[in-house]
């Protein structure tokens, strides 16, 4: 082998590169040029109404401060008498669960199901341990016990109000979140810039459209991985794309544990709710819990811890209603480790699982996004030619992708089409429009 033809094949590798991205670079920028157009409007609104929901915590205790809270007493009535007192102020009602006192402050939460209220909506009476006083009733949503305002700002965010057709607008947003922050990531760090200190700090003086750029990437850059934790997460929660990963989580047993609560013989009496704390306690379920009643004499009392701070409390434990007996034990130490990351995330993504800390990264990122958007929007418009919407990058890039490179591409696109409905969806009707587009433009272009 010679000295020519060993230079050869070592520069070859780098040749490859500038050819593979020149040709790439165009179709990646039309891609993330329309999904920011055409996305932009419903991540905007998604960083909105997240970063109103960033600080419901707060809101809450302010605005319910006389149903979650009470003057510390010197005694406290057993938690059967709150039970009783909720009870008579609701009658009829069943009880589903309730949230004892967590400190000589707080009330007791005693939670009653509704024939009248949606799914996963319930009635819940705040009540004095102290003096065994109803302080309120509230409508509470979701395993969370949300409060009316955290529920209407949480369905504000999640569908605009709008039902289940309003859901469409979160999962697109979540959907091609991660698309167009890969696409930038890529276009930004093989941009060719005077120093390496460009890549990460925007320009502070200048102006035009090289000075929000410079923003816009630098900016999306820093606050990239976070985009990627919140659609990631965000889309367990979706409607379409939800069910891929509720059926995969089954699939390969990443579903979260639960105890049993099914007796093998009907319980004999009821040792009663203060018995079953005590017991709870003794077992090492300190801190917040809820108690699931049983149902009729079959199933046992379920006692779980719900503390979603760091580091997570979840552990939950059945009690035999007729001997006390601990029938199944369930530790959060023993869960899979997907089962755990899923509770981090979602705890993380609605800012539960370190506090304020949690709060403040969320606030920055909802920040980050709306002046992404914004940016983007005033770099269309900057390069717009007179009296003329911006034109999008230039069509037709993709035959000059090597088929090595486009053929990837292409297959990763149908497999992320058919797990993410509404992203594969939205990109066949970008390409419809682009192909009108092209074809309006050739028509003018003919005829002129």
């Amino acid at each position: 082998m010679t000295i020519e033809q060993t230079g050869a094949e070592t520069a070859s590798p780098q040749r490859e590169s500038e050819q593979w991205w020149p040709a790439l670079r165009p179709l990646v920028l039309r891609l993330h040029f329309y999904a920011g157009i055409f996305v932009g409007p419903f991540l905007a609104l998604a960083a909105l109404t997240g970063l109103l929901y960033a600080f419901t915590p707060q809101l809450e205790q302010a605005l319910y401060d006389r149903e979650l809270h009470v003057p510390a007493g010197p005694v406290s009535h057993p938690l059967s008498v709150q039970v009783d007192a909720a009870r008579a102020a609701l009658p009829g009602a069943e009880v589903k669960s309730v949230r004892p006192a967590l400190s000589p402050t707080d009330t007791t939460q005693v939670v009653f199901t509704a024939a009248d209220l949606p799914d996963s909506y319930y009635r819940t009476a705040f009540v004095d341990p102290h003096t065994a006083e109803v302080r309120g009733v509230l409508e509470t949503y979701g395993s969370s016990q949300a409060l009316p305002l955290r529920t209407w700002i949480d369905q504000l965010h999640r569908g605009l109000h709008l039902g289940e057709p309003g859901r469409i607008y979160s999962e697109l947003a979540a959907s091609w979140l991660w698309v167009v922050v890969l696409g930038g990531i890529l276009l930004w760090i093989r941009r060719r810039r005077p120093s390496r200190r460009a890549l990460l700090v925007p320009l502070l003086r200048g102006s035009g459209r090289r000075r929000v750029l410079s923003w816009h990437g630098a900016v999306g850059l820093w606050a990239a991985l976070g985009f990627l934790f919140l659609s990631a997460t965000g889309l367990t929660w979706s409607a379409y794309a939800g069910e891929r990963v509720a059926s995969l989580r089954s699939a390969l047993s990443w579903e979260t544990p639960s105890v049993a609560t099914g007796l093998p013989h009907p319980a004999a009496g009821d040792i009663g709710i203060d018995r079953v704390l005590r017991i709870a306690t003794a077992h090492g379920l300190t801190g917040p819990v809820e108690i699931t009643p049983p149902d009729g004499g079959a199933t046992a009392y379920q006692v779980q811890q719900i503390q979603r701070r760091w580091p997570t409390q979840q552990d939950s434990i059945a009690v035999d209603p007729g001997t006390g007996q601990v029938t199944d034990v369930v530790r959060f130490a023993d869960y899979p480790l997907a089962a755990k990351l899923t509770r981090w995330g979602i705890d993380a993504h609605m800012g539960l699982l370190f506090g304020w800390v949690n709060q403040l990264v969320l606030a920055g990122l909802a920040v980050a996004l709306l002046a992404l958007v914004l940016w983007g929007y005033r770099m269309w418009w900057l390069r717009r030619p007179t009296r003329r919407f911006g034109a999008p990058p230039e069509r037709g890039a993709w035959r000059r992708v090597p088929g090595r490179v486009l053929a990837p591409i292409i297959l990763a696109a149908g497999f992320v089409g058919v797990a993410l409905p509404l992203l594969g969806a939205s990109l066949v009707l970008f390409l419809l429009v682009d192909v009108a587009l092209g074809a309006h433009a050739r028509r003018r272009t003919s005829g002129a």
